[in-house]
This record gives structure tokens, sequence and C-alpha cells, in this order.
């Protein structure tokens, strides 16, 4: 099983690119059904929802503001990450990991996250490599690593935290 990353900081671009390589390296033990999938899925839970909450919080913002990304962009990422969080809940709530009703919920967590990562990875992180400064992006990835340490500390990942997010997510987007 991947061991959980702390990062200390660096760069943004590769503070969040390394989380990246780790979450294919999670969905890759959880479809393999000899490795202790509950261990591994409560691992990823809480990462994803660490990484995703600290780029919503952090590195949206600032690259916003930089005018590296868009609003669009920022929108799009954000809408891609409640997509994402609701298929994290979907697998958390399945009772058996070794059912198949597991390994769809794991496909489509794998889908939608790898959707994800590959559009971020285009169309965030390219921009914030040529459109911000070095220093600005150490500062970033200072930040990042500490406001996903602290989510991890919390144990974000717990499931009731995550129904938490989708429903403030799907209640934010009716109003």
């Amino acid at each position: 099983m991947p061991k959980i990353l702390q990062h200390a900081g660096g760069d943004v671009v590769e503070v969040i690119l390394a989380d990246h390589r780790w979450f294919e390296e999670a969905l890759r033990e959880l479809r393999d059904e000899t490795s202790d999938r509950p261990a591994v899925l409560a691992d990823l839970a809480t990462v994803l929802i660490a990484h995703a909450e600290a780029e919503e919080s952090k590195v949206y913002p600032a690259l916003r503001k930089k005018n590296a990304i868009d609003e669009e962009e920022v929108e799009h990422s954000e809408h891609e990450h409640d997509e994402g969080n609701e298929a994290l809940l979907a697998l958390l709530e399945v009772d058996d990991p070794h059912s198949e009703e597991f390994s769809e919920n794991e496909h489509e967590l794998s889908e939608a996250l790898s959707h994800h990562l590959d559009e971020e990875e285009r169309d965030v992180l390219n921009p914030a490599r040529t459109d911000v400064d070095e220093d600005v992006r150490q500062q970033l990835g200072a930040e990042f690593a500490a406001e996903r340490a602290r989510l991890i500390d919390e144990d974000c990942g717990r499931i009731e935290n995550v129904r938490r997010i989708v429903k403030e997510a799907k209640a934010s987007k009716k109003s």
C-alpha cells in the first residue's frame, strides 16, 4: 500500500503532481483483490479530501489572482472535485470490499479521478508553471502542504465528513 505522502512544501506544481501519482498507485491497489482494500480506501479518502480542499482554499484562488487560470477553470475543477467526492462516498458506503458493487464503484471513482487529474495537469498546472514565478509557486507549495497536513491530521476522510462535503456541494448547486 502506498504510504501517505507528507509534503513539507516545494514548488506547488510538483507537490500536486506527487499527490496525483500517489492517487494512481492507490487506485491500482484498490483494484487488487488481494490488497487490504478497506485500509487503502481509508488512506485514499483522507488524502483525496485533504488534497481537494487544500487546492480549493489555497491554490485555485492564488492562481486566479495571478491570472494563471480564470474563474471558469476554477469552477470546472471544483465541479470535478464534487463529482470525485460523490464517487468516493459511494465507494465508502459499500459494505463488502470484495463485492461486485465495490468493483463497480471503484471503477466510477477511478474514471472520475483520472479524468480530473488529466485536465488539471493540462489546464491548471501547466499555466501555473508558465505564468507564476517560482518564488510564488514555492510559497504556494508551502501553504498547500500545510493545509493538506492539517486536514489529514483531522482525519478528513471519515465517511461522516465526506457525506457532509457532498451534501454541502449539492446544496450549493441548488442555490
